[in-house]
């Protein structure tokens, strides 16, 4: 005879009908009398609601008999007075279903960009080069206060089919996989406008994820129209990084490409700043090329005419009275777009005693200062050093905040004046960032002299760069003493290291390169 034994299932829903594929089953087994009883449970990793398969319970009589009690049948009595022992002998092996899984994010994920359960598509893109990509209204609504006011507030779009023309399909798609894996995906060319996306429907880490990607990549080419959607974003804190690139190394900037695609409002305000480090023919010059693309976006053909009415009111945020005179009769003067007047009232400003009233404005832009980081507390001669032979002077040195090495300042002779020619460099990692081949003039000083770079060059933080400098002229000069391995200049610090690359003796306690010439 067999003890009557109560059989309980509990178990939660599943997506797979496969009778392998079950979820939780707890099974707890008791017997009708008090004393011969035992619970057990027997579980699987998987949400599945299925028919309940064949289960084998056998119980063993103190004799050593023993039967079975099958899940699908009615249970029998048993006079044995031990504890069955249960054994699961029919138990088919469990496995989770396909689309399962332990972690919520890992289950998420396996939903992204997939038509199953799909309960909402949404067609990305301006007509003609859309995208349908499908949605669930759950997971969309958890990730972003946008799409849950609009699947499950007042105002909720019952619709199955959503357009989305303002936004491309890799941006978008770019949203989703962070709303789905809680993985971003960014690069130079999608970034602008997943970030566009992030703002519109309020996905506050990927919006910052996205502009920390383009205050990171920012450089002197892109920094204008990171400049304009920065102020179309509301990011302060990426439009002054902009600033600092722009000014630093404007000339560079206004000659981008980028510079072209600027919107009208973006390109007064870079016309207008004073602390702009270019000449003036360059910002002249940049201008007229920003005016010829913004004729062909207005379908207006490229004459002098047109080029001056898309300037309109920027063309006198030019200063062109503080070019230089040569600038301003082989270039600005012969533009065209200037009328005869402004042109003539121009020259009488660079030559009349009584000049002209302009409509331009007449003072030089203020410009950057450049600041100095003097590594070196004295320096000194003797009458066998320092020498030149075409040998290299270098030094590595970090810095711990974003800056743009404009130059360096260098020693010059210990005999009397004279003059010398320098090849200054900058490396990172091998890579040559920056060269200049110039002459400078000694008075026969322990003064430091400057040489610059064509460009200034943009130094990141936390990254060792390396100067150096070839010289040719009087063997003897000055040399650094009592060097220091970190200085502060303002708000930056300065850390100096020696350099393989250094073959004339230079190094962090002497030698030469005893400044570097920089803005911040």
């Amino acid at each position: 005879m067999y003890t009557n034994i109560t059989l309980f299932v509990l178990s939660t829903a599943c997506c797979s009908p496969d009778p392998a594929d079950y979820p939780f089953f707890f099974f707890f087994f008791r017997s009708s009398k008090p004393c011969l009883w035992a619970d057990a449970i027997i579980s699987t990793p998987s949400t599945c609601q299925v028919p309940l398969p064949a289960l084998t319970v056998k119980s063993e009589r103190a004799g050593g008999c023993g039967g079975e009690l099958n899940t699908g049948q009615a249970a029998g009595s048993c006079p044995c007075r031990r504890a069955p022992s249960l054994h699961h002998t029919s138990f088919p092996t469990l496995r989770s279903p396909p689309l399962c899984s332990a972690k919520p994010l890992s289950r998420n994920s396996v939903m992204f960009n997939n038509e199953l359960m799909a309960d909402v598509h949404f067609v990305v893109g301006q007509t003609g080069r859309t995208q349908r990509l499908p949605g669930h209204r759950y997971v969309l609504a958890v990730g972003s206060s946008v799409f849950h006011a609009m699947f499950y507030g007042e105002l909720a779009e019952n619709q199955d089919e959503i357009h989305i023309p303002d936004v491309e399909p890799a941006a978008f798609l770019a949203m989703l996989k962070y709303i789905y894996c809680d993985e971003i995906d960014l690069s130079a060319d999608t970034v602008l406008a997943t970030l566009y996306a992030a703002k519109k429907y309020i996905v506050p880490h990927l919006a910052r994820a996205c502009v920390n990607f383009l205050e990171t990549s920012l450089s002197a080419k892109n920094a204008c129209v990171l400049l304009s959607q920065s102020c179309l974003f509301e990011e302060p804190e990426l439009t002054q990084r902009c600033w600092e690139v722009i000014d630093a190394q404007a000339e560079l900037a206004l000659r981008s490409e980028g510079f072209c695609d600027i919107d009208a409002q973006t390109l007064e305000s870079i016309l207008q700043r004073e602390t702009l480090n270019a000449k003036e023919i360059v910002v002249f010059e940049a201008a007229l090329s920003w005016a010829e693309a913004e004729c062909q976006r207005q379908e207006l053909t490229s004459s002098t005419d047109n080029k001056r009415k898309v300037l309109g009111k920027a063309m006198y945020l030019i200063r062109i009275p503080t070019m230089a005179l040569d600038d301003f009769a082989n270039g600005a003067a012969q533009s065209g777009v200037l009328t005869l007047n402004e042109t003539n009232d121009i020259f009488l400003w660079y030559t009349a005693a009584k000049k002209p009233e302009l409509q331009f404005v007449s003072q030089p832009r203020k410009g950057l200062t450049p600041q100095r980081c003097h590594r070196f507390q004295s320096c000194a001669y003797r009458s066998n050093q320092w020498r030149y032979r075409g040998r290299c002077d270098s030094i590595q040195f970090a810095v711990d905040k974003r800056v743009f090495i404009a130059g360096f300042g260098l020693y010059g002779s210990s005999c009397g004046s004279a003059e010398y020619s320098a090849k200054i460099e900058l490396k990172r990692q091998g890579v040559l960032l920056g060269q200049n081949l110039s002459k400078y003039f000694s008075d026969g000083s322990s003064n430091t002299f400057p040489v610059w770079f064509e460009y200034p060059v943009q130094i990141e933080p936390d990254t060792f760069y390396t100067a150096s400098v070839v010289l040719d002229g009087n063997e003897l000069s000055y040399f650094g003493q009592e060097g220091m391995t970190e200085v502060q200049c303002g708000k930056v610090t300065f850390q100096f290291q020696c350099s393989s690359d250094s073959t004339n003796g230079t190094g962090v306690q002497g030698g030469q390169i005893p400044e570097l010439i920089f803005y911040a």
